[in-house]
């Protein structure tokens, strides 16, 4: 009697921290967050003398407040270059002063503009076209279910999925873009042009064309063709650099300046990040996009320049996201306060950094820090620099109005109410359970208002108002979101930031949070209780043998229970199996997603333990059989089928999130 009491007591802790696992996530009200600052207008306009007294205002105590090491930033403007500035240290230990004329810095994805220039080169001269399947330029056998154009590629709507194995690597790393390209390529997973999903890979991609059709090394025909044109003789996208430039590259910091500097990051794909430069040749490469070379020499044609800046994609495939922001040929639209803004950011561990130009104000800006910082203080930074050039220099004129209904802004929300991930993310590789378990959740606020957690493209949650038929505006933000819809009125895709755009979770997806964590806490308190349950057995066993005495009649197991031991010992081990899974898979994800170095052993143990879990499923059903057979109470059969249930949640989990696949690619 006492051992079934205690078994109750255990199953019904489990069927408690179960219920109480599913529904955390929907217990927490959502925040509003304030809309964001304003930064007041400048009285003498866009003046180096301005933009000085600012900059110094503003970076030095946001680097010390930050725990940033450096940062660097060009202004231009009527075809000149306002200010090229350096704060902080290229590097800690030495001391040595960030310098924006010999600092280089690494930009990241900012490269991607030097690529597209590039790619257009080769379009105004009538090398390539921009609606042709590049196949016919690589020689490439990439299986694409559908043709790939530049037009594709450059807007980030090739419908590849993301892939995270080679991006960086430490210094040393050879790369061989071609090798790179061929070797475990994206499976396609949208159909091209209709769907934003920023790719490296698709850039990498555009940038082997170059190569490909040219006969030239990628590296060798950018130096040649974009940046000495460009004045950019400080720059390149050499992987190790020349030696003349290699001693001039700033120490970046993975987290805070006080930390190890992170090496030179050698980026496994050069057309998508690999580009090496100081602030005055990224001012330098911004007049040559606003038509204003300081060689004289045009990089591009002017129509050709025009067209990269423009809107490369219409409803014709992108249907309603069309009326958001679209990408240009390599440029986003970035645009702000009503004047046309396009830019690229850039993220490398150690550097963010990002360009923006305003082609019908003739300005741009640069700008690259050289550590993450506290708490992410770069990204903040970054983002608060950006905001606080468009409030100076060009101050919105009026807020902009909706021109929605009341009951439609409300119909709206709801419908576009729900968990959503993201597109650039993983769908056919073992990563793909990380877009369920860190969804972006929309939630209605004040009836007609939708609240992003977090915001699209952003670190904190936003707060956005319909102002058009299914276009959204960031309420005090400059922010746009298009949405998708089907012939019912269902939320089909939300567009933002250009290159990006969230798909809905599907109910599967949506299960999968709650189905592993509840899972999860059912094992582990399983394997808690099974040898304190066998402790307390034996302590019992002996009170009960002293109270007999010597000769009372040895215990007869009941009928039906043969083999229930057995069942007993291979359920445990399975369920050991899927706790140690699971904690190999989340090793496994932070490593890679941190972008280091994974061992393969690490991969390989958590899916034979995955598969162990699986085939523990069957032992857990036998058991519960045998506890059922054997009459032993219906504590234990419910306890045993709990566990049933909890394994078969999380091998159902691993099945569908491809984490029992032996395709260990990522």
């Amino acid at each position: 009697m006492r051992t079934h009491r205690a078994a109750r007591r255990t199953s019904a802790a489990l069927a408690l921290l179960t219920g109480l696992v599913t529904l955390t996530a929907c217990t927490a009200a959502p925040e509003v967050p304030e809309p964001p600052p304003t930064h007041p207008a400048s009285t003498a306009g866009l003046t180096t003398a301005d933009v000085d007294a600012w900059l110094d205002d503003t970076l030095p105590a946001a680097l010390e407040e930050g725990r940033i090491a450096g940062a660097t930033v060009a202004v231009v403007a009527d075809g000149e270059i306002v200010t090229a500035r350096g704060f902080g240290v290229a590097d800690v230990a030495t001391g040595e002063p960030v310098d924006a004329d010999a600092t280089l810095v690494r930009p990241g994805s900012v490269s991607k503009l030097v690529t597209a220039t590039a790619v257009m080169q080769l379009v105004a001269q009538g090398d390539v076209d921009l609606d042709t399947d590049v196949e016919r330029y690589t020689g490439l056998d990439l299986g694409h279910a559908q043709p790939v154009t530049l037009r594709h590629l450059l807007t980030h709507t090739a419908g590849y999925e993301e892939r995270v194995a080679g991006l960086i690597g430490d210094a040393g790393t050879v790369t061989d873009l071609r090798a790179s390209l061929v070797t475990d390529p994206p499976a396609q997973v949208y159909e091209p042009g209709t769907t934003p999903a920023y790719s490296n890979y698709g850039n990498a991609l555009a940038g082997y064309v170059v190569e490909a059709v040219s006969g030239q090394p990628f590296e060798e025909y950018v130096a040649e063709h974009v940046l000495a044109p460009a004045g950019m003789t400080s720059s390149s996208f050499a992987q190790p650099l020349p030696d003349a430039l290699a001693g001039r590259v700033a120490q970046g910091y993975a987290a805070t300046a006080d930390g190890e500097p992170a090496g030179f990051e050698v980026v496994g794909q050069p057309p998508a990040g690999a580009l090496s430069a100081p602030a005055t040749d990224m001012a330098r490469f911004m007049l040559a996009h606003l038509g204003s070379p300081v060689t004289g020499e045009p990089v591009l044609p002017d129509d050709a320049r025009a067209l990269m800046q423009e809107p490369a994609l219409d409803a014709g495939t992108l249907g309603a996201l069309a009326a958001g922001p679209r990408m240009g040929l390599g440029w986003f639209d970035e645009s702000r306060h009503g004047h046309r803004v396009v830019g690229h950011g850039g993220d490398t561990t150690a550097f963010h950094s990002h360009l923006q130009l305003w082609p019908d104000d003739d300005a741009g800006i640069f700008l690259s820090l050289t550590s993450t910082g506290a708490d992410g203080a770069a990204y903040l930074l970054r983002d608060d620099l950006l905001a606080a050039f468009a409030d100076r220099y060009f101050p919105a004129d009026a807020p902009v109005t909706s021109t929605v209904d009341d009951a439609t802004r409300a119909a709206h929300a709801r419908a576009l109410a729900g968990p959503y991930e993201s597109t650039r993310g993983f769908r056919s590789t073992f990563l793909a359970v990380t877009g369920a378990l860190q969804p972006v959740r929309a939630q209605v606020v004040d009836g007609d208002r939708v609240l992003f957690t977090p915001g699209p493209g952003a670190l904190g949650a936003g707060l956005y108002e319909e102002v058009e038929p299914w276009v959204y505006q960031e309420v005090g933000g400059d922010r746009v979101l298009a949405v998708r819809t089907d012939d019912a009125g269902q939320v089909r895709l939300v567009g933002h930031d250009s290159a990006m755009s969230l798909v809905p979770l599907t109910p599967a997806r949506q299960a999968v949070v709650p189905v592993l964590a509840a899972g999860t806490v059912v094992l582990v308190l399983a394997l808690v209780a099974w040898p304190v349950g066998a402790v307390v057995r034996r302590v019992r066993g002996r009170r009960t043998g002293q109270e007999a005495g010597p000769g009372a009649p040895a215990v007869v197991p009941a009928a039906g229970t043969r083999g229930l031991r057995t069942a007993r010992t291979l359920t445990r081990a399975a369920a050991l199996a899927a706790v140690l899974a699971l904690v190999g898979w989340g090793v496994a994800i932070t490593t890679i997603t941190s972008l280091a170095d994974l061992p393969t052993g690490v991969l390989v143990g958590a899916l034979a333990l995955q598969w162990v879990a699986a085939a523990g499923v069957l032992a857990a059903a036998w058991r519960v059989v045998a506890e059922v057979r054997g009459r032993l109470g219906w504590a234990r059969a419910a306890a045993a089928t709990l566990v049933l249930v909890a394994l078969g949640g999380v091998t159902w989990v691993a099945a569908t999130s491809h984490l029992l696949t032996p395709d260990l690619t990522y």
